[in-house]
């Protein structure tokens, strides 16, 4: 293999490799899959035993009620079984850079009617959701900037009743120009220098 091709092939696999780990998600289990349950049914479980996730219960359906997840085959439901009084919150914290900013994408829809509603945070982003649709998924999404090394993403329930705020597919990515800062990036900019000077000797 020449020199020139060998070049080639590094530079492109890490160009690969940046623009994978920028648009990695940071939010594991965002989609609620790793808890299977039948198709066609529904279960809760604890925090704890959800995959990524802390706070209180978490419902997860699988095309119950004809309802179709809009990725994959599982969602949850925030206002989760059983009643216990008080709201539902649900959260995951992942590790973040300072100053970095971070894309946030989700999926939310109505179970009962368009009164649901449900209070969302990351970082220094936060909303209310109180544009439901019964039988349509919306997908919100936003950005914050990183202010600490640990960020967190929180959703909590507007009322403790156990019907209410579907969600799915939970992502949180780092903004793909922020990879310019990365030393990688450093790194292909000499690779790309030696090919040139390479094909001018070559010249």
């Amino acid at each position: 293999m020449s020199l020139k091709s060998f070049y080639t092939i590094c530079l492109g696999a890490m160009l690969s490799a940046l623009c994978m780990g920028a648009h990695a998600n940071l939010i594991v289990n965002g989609g609620f899959e790793d808890n299977n349950v039948a198709a066609g049914n529904w279960a809760y479980f604890s925090s704890a035993s959800v995959n990524g996730w802390d706070g209180d219960n978490i419902e997860i359906w699988d095309s119950f009620g004809g309802v179709v997840a809009p990725e994959g085959t599982q969602h949850a439901e925030l206002n989760a079984h059983p009643f216990d009084g008080s709201v539902f919150s649900i959260y995951q914290s992942f590790a973040t850079v300072v100053g970095q900013t971070y894309d946030v994408s989700f999926f939310y829809s109505a179970r009962v009617n368009a009164n649901e509603q449900f209070s969302f945070s990351a970082g220094s982003l936060a909303a209310v959701l109180n544009d439901h649709v019964v039988g349509s998924w919306k997908q919100y999404t936003g950005s914050f900037v990183a202010s600490s090394a640990l960020s967190t993403i929180t959703f909590t329930t507007y009322d403790t009743g156990t019907l209410g705020n579907f969600l799915d597919g939970v992502v949180v990515t780092a903004k793909a120009s922020v990879v310019e800062s990365n030393p990688l990036v450093m790194l292909l900019v000499g690779l790309a220098g030696l090919v040139l000077i390479r094909r001018k000797n070559r010249a």
